[in-house]
């Protein structure tokens, strides 16, 4: 009976999930080809089919957090769309994303000096294009510019990328964690930006 291309999907999948996990237990520089390839089931040879270096399914782990990311300021034009602020629905958003990968928010925040200069300027491409979406989102009349206004928006993306795990991590639970996150960040963004 041949695999079909929903079940290799799936076995890719699972294999991803597994070295992520490995790579966030023992950290990126500890794990070599050949214990990342028997840890998920395959050859060394059979990895490098998918990937041609170690680094380069980190950098597809991170990269993949990144478009989630992007992809939360949906939920924010949302809200903006029905007259409704868009706060409240990034952090919601924010959180769940969390829940679903934190692994993901781990590799990209410990593990990131490990990518190649090339692959980090992409991610940081990406993050610059998510914090300036968030900052279009919440602060669209800010008053201060230029390095300032980019600097708020790297902190903002910070708060929204940590606190969910830091919140989940003591047990708070979510209705609580997203009400704090909402009085902290609104706080912050009235005050310093608006």
């Amino acid at each position: 009976m041949p695999v079909t291309a929903a079940l290799r999907c799936a076995n890719f999948e699972e294999r991803r999930d597994r070295a992520m996990a490995l790579f966030a237990e023992k950290g990126f520089g500890q794990v070599s080809m050949r214990e990342l390839a028997a840890h998920v089931g395959l050859t060394a040879g059979s990895l490098y089919h998918h990937f041609p270096s170690k680094q380069d399914l980190l950098f597809d782990l991170i990269e993949e957090l990144y478009e989630e990311l992007l992809a939360t300021l949906d939920q924010g034009r949302r809200a903006l769309a029905r007259g409704k602020p868009a706060l409240p629905g990034l952090i919601a958003a924010h959180w769940q994303l969390h829940s679903e990968r934190p692994l993901q928010f781990r590799l990209a925040e410990r593990d990131f000096c490990c990518l190649s200069e090339a692959q980090q300027a992409r991610l940081g491409e990406l993050r610059h294009d998510y914090e300036t979406g968030l900052l279009q989102l919440v602060a669209p009349k800010a008053r201060h510019g230029g390095e300032v206004l980019a600097a708020a928006g790297h902190v903002l993306g910070s708060l929204l990328n940590q606190l969910p795990g830091v919140l989940q991590a003591r047990g708070v639970p979510e209705l609580q964690g997203v009400g704090l996150m909402e009085s902290l960040v609104a706080g912050g963004i009235e005050r310093a930006l608006v």
